[in-house]
Parts: structure tokens; C-alpha cells; sequence
């Protein structure tokens, strides 16, 4: 029961990931992308905080009172990968379109199981490298790439993908340690927003009259994609490991055609439902086959 639920909360989290790729595109019309970053997280630390006091605040002082050097030598990098993936993520859009960035982001469904497994020694089960394949072979399709050439965005993006993965692994680490989702993302989008708030001030211009303008993407992406999505994948972490989590996570290029197609008027090709198809049926390999063995072997 419990790891559906986690599953359910990452799906949770990849169906809002999805949607927000458009707000994170259309959110640099007037403003540049570390504004933007920062003033998405700076909303998301605050979307968060009401629910640490809520339903967190007794337990903090007791998880972490005997375990803070631990503590702290997870949430830096916790905080840091993230702010490094969502910047490379942010820029890359600058300088590809948003096929490209999609699918070079899912190479973290690549990277995540090869980390784990060469520098972590973790076991895997054999369901994982070919769920992995059908995804990236998926989002191949899914991105309706023609052109292979790899430009100077894309590397960005790939970039970023490394660090979206160690995030992913690091979050697993953090969450079976410290039961405190709420928290942790709570100072992860604190940690992202005063490191995006460095770069803004060394590269760009704080214009509050630029930044109402893009309100409504800020407000999308901070309160639902910066607050609530990274804390539903804590939830979902905490009994997921990293790569079948990876796994499902890829669910966000789906939603994001899916989303396209709706919002967009946008046409789904054969070649876009293919792609959808081999995604899920990745992720249906990743989660059924270990439940299988353990049921029926």
C-alpha cells in the first residue's frame, strides 16, 4: 500500500512537471531565466512553509537534533543539484526549443541507474535496464526530433540532465534518512532561489515591473512545480528507490505532449504516440515485473 501511494504521489509530480514546461518557456518573455528561477523558488519556499509548520514542526527538532552534520551534508547537495539542473534546464531553453530540451532532459532515466549502480554498488533488478532503454527509445519519439545535430542548448540540457539525476539519487538518500518531505523542500527552493538570487544580481536586473508580467507563469511554476511537485516526489521517494523512480518520472515528456495537445491545440503524430507507448510500457515493466517474481516465483 505504501509504495502506491509513493507511486501515485511521483505521478502526481510528473503530471505537474509536465504542464509547467510551457510556463517555464513563456515565463522568460519579459524577464531573464536566474530571475525567473528565483522568483519560482522564492514562491515555492513560501507555498511550502504553511504544511512544515502544520504537520513537521515537532519532528524536526527530533530527527535532526542528534543527526544535524548528517543532515546537512545531504541537503546541501540536495539543494545544490537541483539549483544546477533547473539553471542549465532554464538557459538551455534560451538557445533550443523545447522538443530538443525534453528529450535531452530524459537522459537523466539513462544516468541515474549507471550512477547508482557503478558508484554506489547498488543492486538492481534486471527490469530496470530494459525500462530504461524503451524510455530514452520513447523519448526519441515522443520529442519529434529530424534533426540529430546537437547545438549548443542541447549540451546545456544534457548538463543539467546530470545533475536532475544526482538530485534524484540524493533525494533518496535524504528522504529514507529524514522522514521530513515537507522540510526538505521547504529548504531545497530556498536553497535554488538565494543562489539564483547571486546570479540575478551579478547578470541580470531585479525589475519587479518585468517580473508582474510574467505573474501568472511564476505563480504556475513556484506554487504547484516549485512547492508541491518536489515535495510529492519526497513523498514518492521514500519507498521508491532512485532508478525505477527515474523510470516513472520520464511519465513528464507524456504529459507534456499530452498537454501540448490540449492547451496547444497541438497535432499528436504517430510517431508521438509510439514514443507515449514505449514510456509506459517502461514504466509498467520497472514496477510489475518485481512484483510478479516476488508474488509468483
Amino acid at each position: 500500500m505504501k509504495k502506491t501511494i509513493s507511486l501515485v504521489c511521483l505521478i502526481g509530480c510528473t503530471f505537474i512537471w509536465g504542464t509547467t514546461f510551457i510556463a517555464q518557456d513563456t515565463g522568460m518573455d519579459h524577464i531573464g531565466p536566474f530571475t525567473f528561477n528565483c522568483v519560482r523558488f522564492f514562491v515555492g519556499f513560501l507555498a511550502v512553509a504553511p504544511f512544515v509548520f502544520l504537520f513537521e514542526k515537532k519532528k524536526i527538532n527530533h530527527q535532526i537534533k542528534n543527526n544535524t552534520n548528517q543532515f546537512f551534508k545531504l541537503i546541501v547537495p540536495v539543494g545544490a543539484f537541483l539549483f544546477l539542473a533547473c539553471i542549465f534546464q532554464q538557459v538551455s531553453l534560451l538557445y533550443t526549443d523545447v522538443a530538443n530540451s525534453a528529450f535531452f532532459t530524459i537522459f537523466y532515466v539513462i544516468m541515474v541507474p549507471i550512477i547508482v549502480y557503478f558508484l554506489f554498488s547498488e543492486k538492481l533488478h534486471w527490469s530496470i535496464w530494459p525500462s530504461v532503454l524503451a524510455c530514452a527509445i520513447g523519448g526519441y519519439f515522443l520529442s519529434d526530433i529530424s534533426d540529430v545535430t546537437i547545438r549548443f542548448g542541447d549540451s546545456l540540457v544534457l548538463i543539467g540532465a546530470l545533475f536532475w539525476a544526482l538530485h534524484i539519487i540524493y533525494i533518496g538518500k535524504i528522504i529514507n534518512r529524514f522522514d521530513l518531505p515537507f522540510f526538505i523542500a521547504l529548504l531545497q527552493n530556498l536553497i535554488v532561489a538565494t543562489l539564483s538570487f547571486i546570479l540575478v544580481i551579478i547578470f541580470e536586473e531585479f525589475d519587479f515591473s518585468k517580473i508582474k508580467l510574467e505573474t501568472l507563469e511564476i505563480l504556475y511554476a513556484g506554487i504547484l512545480s516549485g512547492g508541491f511537485a518536489f515535495a510529492l516526489q519526497l513523498f514518492g521517494q521514500r519507498n521508491i528507490s532512485a532508478a525505477p523512480a527515474a523510470i516513472v518520472m520520464s511519465l513528464e515528456g507524456v504529459i507534456a505532449a499530452i498537454a501540448a495537445w490540449i492547451i496547444l491545440n497541438q497535432i499528436l503524430e504517430l510517431n508521438n504516440i509510439i514514443g507515449c507507448t514505449l514510456i509506459l510500457g517502461g514504466i509498467l515493466l520497472s514496477q510489475l515485473a518485481p512484483i510478479y517474481e516476488k508474488n509468483y516465483k
